[in-house]
């Protein structure tokens, strides 16, 4: 059998290659201005992208990893850059969608496939300015020099190029299929059941402070002022010993199937989940989300486990919190579409440490709206934010106390005809080096108890906290 190296190597059409990168030049070359070029190729329907990848990059160099496990095996995996969109402030959003169109109707394609874009963007519109989020600006979106995609049985690659005026076809190509030489089978590496050296856990501030945090935001809302406001808190492990951001990703997507499971590298750090949220889906003009609000604790006997889940639907508190996200992501897509469908009762969603109230969302749109301006639209829902949102958004930095960066911001990817997926960035961590900066809170209502909620973000650690700490 061929060298895994050669395999993807031969699947490249070298000629249509660089028949494509001579087409973008003369359009780089006709405009003043650079243009993408990209060739899609097949890979072995055994390829695992995430894998692949990770075993193929270069040093230093920016990585993604995005996958659900459970639907349909999808997987988009990317290496390096050929270009990033960048973009900060209110109108982030739409000037990432703006620009990313541009970029995409420009392209110079062949092979059966075309331009992904992959990133996210911080929870606020200039989030991520603390020294550990350098890298993760409030909008980025890389074309990935080599992204590698799975639907079901197909795998496919695609190498691109911010083709300039003053390029050379021939260095492009051969700049192109180096890279695809240097893809590889491999694996994703093993965390460390028993590392020597002691892990410290410490919350970046007392666990007082949420329950202080907690107890004002209640008396604001007692007050009028706002029906329901969403705080976090940030907890740091220190290991003894760098901290392998994709062994912590092979376990992830082993523990949590039904998650999107997430790792994007920039720089000396890296960012990883395993999302229980989808923020939205575009396929053409359909839309799917979930309004997930509420949660609660998961049992070893199955008897209590359902009596937990019980507990919560009936529960008119948790009823409130949930029905507050759903009936806003209802009123946002409703003026842009056809119809909107919600389920009438929301449904428990089982993940391995912990069980939500989930409401699945439908939408035909009337109108081509594209994911990047979709997510734009939906975020922050209640949620991760707050209700009425423009009134809780001011006052959650000053009761939080800490930078979220793209913690319960919406990370995942875009093509060129506009379709995508984004999940929000859920019961994730930020590592870089021993450090990992974990995160989690919850929604606070009428009646919120401190200690108790303060117990919930302790449940919601959980999903990273036992691989981080030994």
């Amino acid at each position: 059998m061929a060298p895994a190296s050669r395999v993807a190597a031969q699947a490249v059409d070298g000629t249509a290659l660089a028949a494509t990168l001579t087409r973008a030049l003369a359009r780089a070359r006709e405009r003043g201005e650079p243009v993408l070029a990209c060739h899609t190729f097949a890979l072995p329907s055994h390829a695992d992208p995430s894998a692949w990848v990770h075993a193929s990059r270069r040093p230093g160099e920016d990585w993604f990893l995005f996958e659900q496990p459970a639907r349909g095996a999808s997987a988009i995996a990317g290496l390096g850059r050929a270009t990033r969109i960048e973009s900060a402030g209110p109108g982030r959003f739409a000037d990432a969608a703006g620009r990313w169109r541009g970029v995409a109707a420009g392209a110079v394609s062949s092979g059966d496939g075309g331009p992904l874009a992959v990133g996210g963007f911080a929870f606020a519109p200039d989030g991520g300015q603390a020294p550990h989020w350098h890298g993760y600006a409030p909008a980025s979106l890389d074309v990935p020099e080599l992204a590698v995609v799975r639907r079901g049985a197909s795998v496919r690659a695609t190498l691109a190029a911010n083709v300039g005026p003053d390029d050379t076809a021939a260095e492009l190509t051969e700049r192109l299929l180096r890279r695809a030489e240097e893809l590889h089978a491999g694996q994703l590496p093993l965390l460390d059941p028993a590392p020597a050296g002691r892990y410290r856990v410490v919350g970046a501030m007392p666990p007082e402070h949420h329950e202080l945090a907690v107890a004002r935001a209640t008396e604001l809302i007692a007050a009028g002022r706002f029906a329901k406001i969403v705080l976090a808190r940030e907890v740091h492990v220190h290991a003894p010993a760098d901290h392998d951001p994709a062994a912590v990703f092979g376990v992830l997507r082993e523990e949590f199937p039904s998650c999107f499971v997430f790792c994007v590298a920039r720089g000396a750090s890296a960012f990883v989940a395993a999302s229980p949220e989808l923020l939205l889906r575009r396929e053409g003009h359909r839309v799917s989300t979930v309004a997930l609000a509420a949660s609660t604790r998961r049992s070893a006997d199955p008897a209590v486990d359902d009596h937990l889940g019980e507990q919560m639907l009936r529960d008119a508190s948790y009823r409130e919190e949930h029905a507050i996200v759903a009936r806003r992501i209802e009123r946002l897509l409703e003026p842009h579409a056809v119809w909107v469908a919600a389920a009438r009762e929301p449904e428990i969603v089982r993940i391995a440490n912990i069980q939500h109230l989930a409401t699945p969302i439908r939408a035909q749109l009337a109108t081509p709206i594209d994911a990047l301006e979709l997510a734009g639209l939906l975020h922050p829902t209640p949620a991760v934010a707050g209700e009425p949102v423009a009134d809780a958004l001011p006052l959650i930095p000053a009761l939080e106390g800490l930078d979220r960066g793209w913690y319960l911001g919406p990370v995942g990817w875009t093509d060129a005809v506009g379709d995508g997926e984004f999940c929000v960035a859920l019961r994730c961590a930020l590592l870089a080096g021993p450090l990992a900066r974990c995160f989690a809170g919850g929604g606070i209502v009428r009646g919120s108890v401190p200690a108790s909620e303060l117990a919930e973000t302790e449940i919601k650690l959980q999903a990273l906290l036992p691989l981080l700490s030994g």
